[in-house]
């Protein structure tokens, strides 16, 4: 599965695009420097979202987006 096949996924399962997840953490407090655990916490918590999936976006909420990926 491609990086962009996560996004896809997560976008399909939340309902929610990368960006629009992007912003949520940021308004938790998340952001670079921030430890994977909490966020795949926040996202299983709240959006039901496994390890896998959940590491796609830890790595787009820690590093910023650097794909061609369509993260409105």
């Amino acid at each position: 599965m491609s990086f962009q096949a996560y996004l896809d996924a997560v976008e399909k399962k939340t309902g929610l695009t990368p960006r629009q997840l992007i912003d949520l953490a940021q308004e938790r407090g998340f952001g670079p420097g921030t430890k994977a655990t909490p966020i795949l916490e926040w996202l299983k918590e709240e959006y039901d979202l496994g390890r896998g999936h959940g590491m796609a976006l830890v790595h787009v909420i820690t590093k910023g987006i650097r794909t061609r990926s369509r993260c409105r």
